[in-house]
């Protein structure tokens, strides 16, 4: 082997890519059950990690112990097989988990389901991807004075390949072919080094043959696959950013970034109101006095698919309306499915970033609607004291802030406890209300918001906005002025995703606490009957 340098040398390249390849598409298998936080990126990154460590020190002392070259393409071979595996199971694997889990952890649910989730897909592959290139070091050494040389040169190789394999994923494969169809394309690279070993330098060809015909299986099955497999979906894809799902029943047209909760937006089949938080924003608007003004301007910040955007038009038609979406395919996707009026001039953009240094950063205007956060995953730095002044300096006069908090929780230190105290650093007004399981935040300079809100809702003509919107005055009204306390975010500190996952625990666990009890009472048949 020490002779075919270039073959030991295109296996480290090889190999390094398909790590990192892994390791993102890892990143993408989870996300749409777990989200894609920095709290799962720290588990994903962290068990690779732990499992390329191992797979060093064993593979080294396997070089050590029997220096059979086919022993090291046997185990890219088989973490090949393994990788072109996880598109057709893992997803049982993540749901099996999850439920199994569910039963037993009453805390940190999402970490310990992400984090066993990892251990069983990812750690026994990507241990035989680590003991690479400690055999590879063992076979491509010929002479002491030239051992640096060589290390640094496999070590050289396996970095660009780590490279290419971070850019190739993000950029071409994953949003072109998608994340279970990238697994079988990296998976099909390991098989054809390790082909080319069996093949054309031992001149066996069955169990190449057969691993072929496996990961050849796996990628046509890929192809059929779905990650809400317990569902049907009207579209489902990805983007460099998000999953995307869009489903629909009798009434309505969703659209979601999650497998397993959350709508994103939704266009009503009949028009109307969606009985979502988006109706209790379109309080924002009155408060603004849009019925008393000839020019009115709408910002929103995470336009989605726009069910904001369209219902402000349905609803007052004079107003001016531009979305930022940082996803291009959920542009697409709002024109294809959702109607997305061409009135609404929309721009692919991160929302800071858009009024910092994009499009309108000259701009104002009367209302800005924030409603970028999904789920769990929200992104810090529009959740901080500077962001919010942001905003403020792009309000008009008396303008108003509308903030969708996503997850309801009135619990003293919860996220939603941050993002209304940092408002309340900011603007002199802030007033909420709870709509269903969202909170929604309005907030202003103009002392009397609530009282040109309540003077506006004479002029609104549909009976079932309204109605709507009353109730709205009331419960803003009940529960009165915010006063903001000490719980503040700001650039150099937004643990935002702590926040979210302690959150979000309390949650499942309020939710699972009646099948816990049956469970603990009756065993899984208990569980099975009362599930059935």
């Amino acid at each position: 082997m020490n002779k075919k340098k270039i073959f030991l040398y295109a296996t480290e390249f090889v190999s390094g890519m398909s790590v990192m390849a892994v390791e993102l598409g890892a990143s993408r298998l989870l996300a749409p059950y777990f989200s894609s936080s920095q709290i799962i990126w720290t588990i994903i990154i962290g068990t690779i990690m732990i499992a390329m460590a191992l797979g060093n020190v064993w593979g080294g002392r396997m070089a050590d112990k029997n220096p059979n070259p086919d022993f090291l393409y046997g185990r890219i071979a088989l973490a090949g097989v393994w990788i072109a595996l996880i598109p057709v199971l893992g997803r049982y694997v993540i749901a099996g988990i999850s439920l199994l889990l569910a039963l037993f952890v009453e805390s940190g649910f999402l970490v310990w389901a992400s984090l066993l989730s990892c251990l069983v897909l990812f750690v026994f592959p990507l241990m035989l991807l680590g003991s690479v290139s400690p055999a590879l070091v063992k076979f491509s050494v010929s002479a002491l004075n030239e051992n640096g040389r060589t290390v640094g040169e496999l070590n050289a190789l396996n970095t660009i390949g780590s490279i290419l394999g971070t850019f190739l994923p993000t950029f071409v494969t994953i949003p072109a072919v998608g994340t279970l169809l990238t697994f079988v394309i990296f998976a099909a690279l390991l098989l054809a080094v390790s082909g080319v070993y069996f093949i054309g330098f031992r001149k066996k060809w069955r169990k190449t043959v057969i691993s072929a015909v496996l990961v050849l299986v796996c990628g046509v099955s890929s192809v059929f696959s779905s990650f809400s497999f317990w569902e049907d979906t009207t579209y489902e894809g990805e983007s460099i950013y998000n999953y995307l799902k869009v489903y629909e029943d009798d009434s309505a047209v969703y659209f979601s970034t999650n497998v397993l909760f959350g709508v994103q937006s939704m266009k009503m089949k009949k028009g109307g109101l969606t009985g979502g938080y988006y109706d209790y924003a379109l309080a924002a608007p009155l408060m603004a006095d849009v019925y008393g003004k000839e020019d009115f301007d709408i910002l929103i910040l995470g336009l989605a698919t726009g069910t904001y955007a369209s219902q402000c038009l349905e609803y007052f038609g004079h107003v001016t309306i531009e979305g930022v979406e940082i996803d291009r395919k959920i542009t697409d996707l709002a024109e294809e499915y959702f109607d997305l009026p061409e009135e609404v001039d929309v721009t692919v953009d991160d929302g800071r970033a858009y009024l910092f240094s994009g499009k309108g950063k000259d701009k104002k205007y009367d209302v800005i609607m924030v409603d970028a956060y999904q789920d769990i995953t929200i992104p810090f730095q529009m959740s901080t004291v500077e962001f919010f002044t942001l905003v403020k300096d792009h309000l008009k006069e008396n303008g108003v802030m509308v903030l969708n908090m996503n997850m309801y929780s009135d619990e003293e230190g919860s996220i939603n406890s941050y993002l209304a105290d940092t408002s309340a650093v900011v603007f002199s007004e802030v007033c909420y209300a709870r709509i269903e399981d969202n909170r929604e935040l309005f907030a202003s300079d103009n002392p009397e918001m609530l009282d040109v809100f309540a003077s506006s809702l004479f002029s609104v003509q549909d009976r079932d906005l309204r109605n709507c919107l009353s109730g709205a005055l009331n419960k803003f009204r009940q529960n009165g002025k915010y006063v903001g306390g000490d719980l503040i975010l700001t650039d150099d500190k937004a643990p935002v995703e702590l926040l979210g996952i302690r959150l979000i625990d309390n949650m499942i666990a309020s939710e699972l606490s009646y099948y816990r009890e049956i469970f603990k009472e009756k065993g899984f048949k208990g569980l099975w009957d009362s599930l059935t």
